[in-house]
């Protein structure tokens, strides 16, 4: 993975790290197809010689080499016959770092001292970390020199006791460690949503709307890590996402925008890793989602961004004073680094939409811009209010005229033509899959839904299969205030397996509150 992987860039040269003289250090690369995400991983069986002459031991830290790339990895002992003396079993992210070959020696080292950790446990004790310690910090995690371990601590450290100027640095560091795009051209506009609210697929609307206003928008998205889907992934069933830079710019250059997967190109790389090692510590500080959004918009090239903020009981905000805190830290971030920021709170107490999963919401998203009669209202207002917030904050409308002029731009269809012109020039426009299986949840009694779980039933659709499977996820029928009779459904289950389905189905069962309805619960 290039994350973790050092080239003839800053750092110690091969011959700088602690090596003894008199053995050999080198081992036969073999693949073990073990997939272990992002984090590289060598797997020594307990006789190796290298083990016993270097004290190695399980989770040690060891730099590989081969030919001219270099990584850092965490080391796994085994005992059984999965990988002989005389080989170094690989990780996946290991083995792709390192571009190798079967066949392919692999020499190993001691990795150099990690001397930007001093400045981790520094804050640990409360001391602050400066621009230079940031930067340092920010270069050995991109170059693979922390463990996750390490990674984790320094997350730790700074949640809730990072101040503006530190968030400053940290997110200028981010971007400064990676490339930036520059377009040659103001304003270039982006949008963001912080998260935590299935189905607000607002993105793959608000670009074809804007573009085919005039204004640039050059749209960067993530995958889902732990979400049912990421824009990417929506954005995958209908159009090929995974871009070079060079391509990314010539969609953009012909139609004004692009909707493109972040993750094929070194914009703040950084991020992907912390976010990776944050993501199962459910620790999400202020602080570190600034830094994190805001350099990926800066190392895109973006001068102007809308950043939605959903508040909701089971949103990511929870309540609207943390909202108003965000979104200071947000503006006044972005403001120092060169980009204007502005944030909208809007309600995040249900899904937007009807689909949560990939090609359920690619299918809402096709609907809005065709016109379809029965298209979600929730979601289409959601995005023209966004993309009318756009024009507005772009200039290409004045205060009060964005809605109206976005509201022509779907109504006319030439958003729609817009959408069909980038999926073409990414690659193509495809049509979304259907799942084989379903299953129907409905109402034990007749009532009225007065609460979401919006978490719940996000996980419903992960179990059901997705983000990975892409037809799999859940079809929400039950909006707040709507009435309901007894048998009506309230959601139904989508999944390309039986396994999967019946995996959702025994959880969806076994809560009795994801859908409230008035008088009772929804079992």
């Amino acid at each position: 993975m290039s994350a973790a992987v050092i080239h003839n860039g800053p750092g110690p040269s091969l011959a700088a790290s602690t090596v003894s003289t008199d053995i050999d250090h080198t081992l036969l690369a073999r693949r073990l197809g073990i997939n272990t995400y992002q984090e590289p991983v060598v797997y020594l069986h307990k006789s190796s010689h290298i083990c016993k002459s270097e004290g190695f031991e399980a989770h040690s830290r060891i730099e590989l080499s081969c030919r001219q790339r270099r990584v850092i990895a965490t080391l796994n002992i085994v005992s059984s016959d999965i990988v002989a003396q005389s080989e170094a079993g690989l990780s996946e992210a290991a083995w792709l770092a390192l571009d190798l070959q079967e066949g392919d020696l692999i020499h190993m080292a001691h990795p150099r001292p990690l001397e930007s950790f001093s400045m981790v446990r520094a804050k640990i004790y409360g001391r602050r970390i400066s621009d230079e310690g940031f930067a340092a910090i920010v270069r050995d995690v991109i170059d693979g020199n922390y463990s996750d371990i390490e990674i984790a601590s320094f997350i730790t450290a700074c949640t809730g006791h990072l101040d503006v100027e530190e968030i400053i640095a940290l997110t200028r560091a981010m971007v400064d460690a990676g490339d930036r795009l520059d377009w040659g051209h103001r304003p270039v506009l982006d949008k963001h949503c912080i998260g935590g609210l299935p189905g607000n697929r607002t993105t793959l609307l608000v670009v074809p709307i804007v573009a085919a206003c005039g204004l640039m928008i050059p749209k960067t998205s993530s995958r889902a890590i732990t979400s049912p889907a990421g824009t990417a992934d929506t954005m995958e069933t209908l159009a090929p996402v995974n871009l070079a830079i060079t391509d990314i710019r010539r969609v953009v250059e012909q139609e004004g925008g692009c909707i493109v997967w972040g993750g094929a190109v070194s914009l703040s790389p950084a991020d992907d890793i912390l976010i990776r090692v944050e993501r199962p510590m459910d620790l999400d500080s202020e602080g570190q989602l600034v830094a994190s959004v805001l350099s990926k918009k800066i190392a895109a090239g973006s001068t102007h961004v809308v950043i939605d903020i959903p508040v909701g009981p089971t949103a990511k905000v929870r309540r609207i004073e943390g909202a108003h805190t965000l979104g200071g830290l947000l503006t006044a971030v972005g403001a120092a680094l060169g980009l204007k920021v502005h944030t909208m709170i809007t309600d995040g107490s249900q899904p937007v939409g009807r689909g949560i999963g990939p090609a359920l919401e690619a299918w809402d998203v096709l609907a809005v811009l065709r016109n379809e009669r029965g298209a979600p209202a929730d979601l289409r207002q959601r995005a023209l209010d966004l993309a009318a917030a756009i024009l507005e904050l772009g200039q290409k409308a004045a205060p009060g005229e964005g809605m109206g002029m976005a509201r022509a731009a779907l109504d006319s269809g030439a958003a729609w033509t817009k959408f069909a012109a980038i999926c073409a020039a990414q690659g193509g426009l495809r049509e979304p899959p259907r799942a084989a299986y379903h299953h129907v949840v409905g109402a034990p009694f007749a009532g009225r839904v007065i609460a979401i779980d919006n978490r719940r039933l996000a996980r419903i659709a992960k179990l059901a299969g997705a983000p990975q499977a892409l037809a799999a996820g859940v079809l929400f029928h039950a909006p707040l205030g709507s009435r309901v009779d007894v048998g009506q459904p309230l959601y139904t289950i989508h999944a390309q397996s039986p396994g999967e389905l019946a995996y959702a189905r025994s959880y969806a069962m076994s809560q009795q509150d994801v859908i409230t309805l008035q008088n009772g619960i929804q079992p």
